[in-house]
């Protein structure tokens, strides 16, 4: 009897499709199948993995594609992807474990277990609760320059929180913020005497059997691993991971597969049970899913154009807007060349989780939005079309405006002073420092030890840095002379940095 239960799971497992045909037409996984590829198609992504679930089921699943553009190393549903801010959702449950054990609550104070974490506004270091760690609303805006072009540890992150100005007050707003994931990581530690990485590992991959997914880049042990992409000129290239964000981990460093993600799929969309138990009690699981904060128009997700939304909000690692009358919980995760998404719909007891390796590659939206009509809420709507059309001409938007600055570039001026004058190191206690050498009769930079490029004269005394690390773009440098007609400082961004007597 024991054989043949195990091997009708076996087959459920093999053909979701047979073994779902009472719920479902027979012809939906063929017909979803098919969209999957044409989407593929339009939005030109090298390779995706997709699970969806649906009544505890896994009813679709399936890898498309090349881990690695001109090569035929394919993606299969082992080949591991980044998981980047989907992670978000894994840290709040631990967290969660941590206040359904009694050794903590969602209120207390962050300072009670971090009682040297210091931010700008004395205030808010006083006020600064658990909960708030999850929900960006801290008042501290976009940080991440503290570790996407950085070598500070994760300490040293947390160190140089204090020098962050506030861009609004205690939970007036929402600006999305990825460090203070980071705390609750190390809130994480120090109550339960274990690293962040390990005790996710311990908690939450090995009870689930999520035995390919790790925490962070430094744990990858084989080659399955699809490689990220961007376009870079119109071409789409090869890049280098952002193992950067490992210093980052509980915002967003775990790495998974679609066979492992589709057991914390079903775990999450089942109100955290698995066989054998439950990852956290019914109230915490209902408490990191409940609406906690309103989310602005501006850090909302582009799709709301088509989508028109009656509400968005933020709950624990997890955004939400309502879609045909439903509440969706979604979260995106973003690295360099590489997406992922988790969805989820408990009102239809269905979910869905895609990967694919190309940068922003909204196909992510397109698929999400046509799983959860395909296999819950019905409709023929063309997503990927749609959502192709509206990022097309942000993107176009984006590039209009980039020619315009362009434009307004003023001809035929000099530097002040002769190239050699430029050298030197320019420092920030906050943003780091960005050291300038003349090579070859050109200026080259070096920022933050790990990023390059070649600095080329703009106007007047600004000059362009296109990094060599392409993906990553052009920033300009304005340079300002003190009242000895010497060097005193450059502005990079939104930084102002001084150059250093030594």
């Amino acid at each position: 009897m024991r054989k043949i239960i195990a091997l009708i799971c076996v087959q459920c497992c093999l053909f979701p499709a047979i073994a779902q045909k009472k719920t479902l037409q027979p012809d939906t996984t063929a017909l979803f199948d098919a969209y999957v590829q044409k989407s593929i198609k339009e939005w030109e992504v090298p390779g995706l993995a997709i699970v969806v679930v649906k009544n505890n089921q896994v009813v679709f699943k399936k890898a498309y594609g090349t881990k690695e553009l001109g090569t035929s190393r394919f993606v299969d549903t082992k080949t591991l992807f980044v998981c980047a801010s989907t992670t978000k959702a894994m840290t709040a449950a631990c967290m969660g474990m941590l206040v359904d054990e009694g050794k903590l609550n969602w209120n207390d104070p962050v300072t009670k277990y971090l009682p040297g974490l210091q931010l700008y506004d004395p205030y808010v270091t006083r006020e600064l609760r658990v909960r708030d760690l999850f929900l960006h609303n801290s008042g501290v805006g976009n940080a991440d320059f503290l570790w996407s072009d950085n070598t500070l540890s994760s300490d040293e992150i947390l160190e140089h929180l204090r020098w962050v100005e506030p861009s609004y007050s205690l939970r007036s707003g929402f600006i999305y913020q990825n460090i203070f994931y980071l705390v609750a990581g190390k809130v994480i530690e120090k109550v339960s005497g274990r690293p962040w990485a390990q005790f996710i590992r311990e908690r939450v991959f090995q009870p689930l059997g999520m035995n390919r997914t790790v925490s962070q880049f430094s744990q990858l042990k084989d080659d399955n691993v699809s490689k990220p992409h961007y376009r870079i000129d119109s071409t789409i290239s090869v890049i280098e991971h952002d193992t950067n964000a490992d210093a980052i981990g509980p915002a967003g460093s775990v790495l998974s597969c679609i066979d492992d993600i589709s057991l914390w799929l079903k775990c999450m969309l089942d109100s955290s049970k698995f066989e054998g138990g439950r990852l956290v009690s019914p109230a915490t699981w209902r408490e990191l899913l409940k609406p906690q904060t309103l989310v602005t128009e501006q850090e909302f997700y582009p799709t709301q154009r088509v989508t028109k939304p009656n509400f968005i909000t933020y709950a624990m690692g997890w955004f939400q807007q309502d879609y045909k009358g439903r509440k969706l919980n979604f979260h995106t995760g973003s690295l360099s060349g590489a997406v992922a998404i988790h969805a989820q719909m408990p009102e239809e007891k269905t979910g869905v989780y895609i990967f694919a390796n190309l940068d922003h590659a909204e196909i992510r939206h397109a698929l999400m939005f046509k799983a959860f009509d395909q296999f819950a809420l019905g409709g023929n709507r063309d997503w990927s079309a749609e959502l192709l059309e509206l990022y097309t001409h942000i993107r176009k938007e984006s590039e209009k405006k980039t020619k315009e600055f362009e434009a307004k570039r003023v001809s035929n001026t000099h530097p002040s002073l002769p190239l050699e004058s430029y050298t030197g190191k320019f420092e920030d206690r906050l943003y780091g420092s960005l050291e300038i050498s003349l090579v070859n009769g050109r200026l080259t930079g070096l920022l933050n030890k790990i990023t390059t490029g070649t600095i080329e004269h703009w106007n007047y005394d600004t000059f362009r840095l296109v990094y060599d690390q392409k993906w990553k773009g052009k920033d300009y440098l304005s340079f300002r002379l003190n009242t000895d007609g010497k060097l005193s400082e450059v502005k990079l961004g939104g930084a102002v940095l001084k150059k250093s007597t030594q």
